[in-house]
Order: C-alpha cells, then sequence, then structure tokens
C-alpha cells in the first residue's frame, strides 16, 4: 500500500525521471504535488501497471494533483550533463515549474542536489513507497513513451514504438545495420562490442 505522505508537509513534491538507461531519446522528469485526500486503486511504479493503466492513471492525476509539471532533457544535453546529472537536472526543472512552491521534496533513488533552501529526501524505490513519487514516475513514463512513439515515425527501423529506447537486440540490431541517428545518445555504448559508429 503506497503511502500518501513523507514529511508531515502538505505541499510535498514527489519526483521522478524515466529513460535512464536507454541509447536513444530524452530523459523526462515529472515533479508532482498531490492533494491530501488523493486515493487511486491501483497506483503504483509506473513499472508495474499497463499501459492502459498509466494512460488511465496520467488523466486521473493530471485533473486532481494540486500542481504537476514535466520536463524533458534531450540526448543532445544528456551526451554533455552525463545520465545522472540530467536526471536530477530535469527534476529540478520539474519542480522549479510547479504552480505552488513544494515545502519538502521526495526523490526516487540515492541521488540528488538541493534544490534552493527546501529540504528533501532520497527514496530507494520511493514509487513502490510513496503516491506523488509513483504520480511523478507514472508522467515521466507516458510523456517520454508518447515523444518515443512520435519519433519512431521519423526512423521505425529501430522500432522506439516498441522498444522506447531501450538496449534491446532489435534496437542493437538497426544500430549496427544503420548506424545512429540524431536521437540516440554519443555517450553511451551503443553497441556491445563498440563498432565504429556513423553519426548521421
Amino acid at each position: 500500500m503506497l503511502k500518501l505522505n513523507y514529511s508531515g508537509f502538505s505541499l510535498e513534491a514527489g519526483t521522478d525521471e524515466a529513460g535512464r538507461g536507454c541509447l536513444s531519446g530524452p530523459v523526462v522528469a515529472a515533479a508532482v504535488i498531490l492533494p491530501e485526500n488523493f486515493e487511486h486503486s491501483f497506483l503504483n511504479d509506473s513499472k508495474q501497471l499497463s499501459k492502459k493503466k498509466r494512460d488511465e492513471l496520467r488523466i486521473y492525476i493530471e485533473e486532481r494533483a494540486v500542481s504537476y509539471a514535466v520536463s524533458f532533457i534531450q540526448n543532445e544535453e544528456v551526451d554533455e550533463l552525463n545520465v545522472l546529472q540530467a536526471s536530477i537536472e530535469g527534476m529540478h526543472r520539474s519542480i522549479a515549474r510547479l504552480s505552488e512552491t513544494p515545502e519538502f521534496i521526495i526523490v526516487d533513488g540515492n541521488k540528488f542536489k538541493p534544490f534552493g533552501e527546501i529540504p528533501h529526501e532520497t527514496i530507494v524505490k520511493g514509487d513502490a513507497k510513496f503516491m506523488s513519487i509513483a504520480a511523478a514516475s507514472i508522467l515521466a513514463k507516458t510523456y517520454r513513451d508518447e515523444f518515443m512513439t512520435k519519433i519512431h515515425e521519423e526512423f521505425p527501423i529501430y522500432n522506439w514504438k516498441k522498444n522506447k529506447g531501450y538496449p534491446t537486440k532489435e534496437h542493437r540490431e538497426g544500430i549496427k545495420t544503420h548506424g545512429a541517428t540524431k536521437y540516440h545518445r554519443k555517450s553511451f555504448k551503443l553497441l556491445p562490442d563498440q563498432l565504429s559508429l556513423d553519426f548521421s
């Protein structure tokens, strides 16, 4: 059973990201402040839910959240910052865009940088423990999946609509045969044996 609050503050923001382990596309982060009476029967870590349930939840969260924001860190910036810093930067941008200033921030994972003077706590597997982090994970994942499905139309050979940019066998075969695209992360090991790649 997910808990609604960690800190006791009513304006507690949960934040999470999606796409850290992908070879292509952005890292997408979200921050969410939920109302004190928020509940939902199947809210959970986005990885545990079907696409249909995630899409339903996204609408439910966006309609009921006190505030939410989503930020995209595109692949060029991921290369520039490194993926951990890109994730933290995405979370910071999302928190900054909330219409209410949080009194406390809870973060999925074990790495974060302070956001101004606002106290925070990192929580390993937080998306399976606290509702606001689970809600942020659902927004981050659904927005990112939508983006990957859209750019799939441009480069269908990598089948991003299915693998969402993760290093599946099919995705790696596509890179091996056709090289890398403008959406691939140059700082990532795109092929296991690191064949030379032509970035077009």
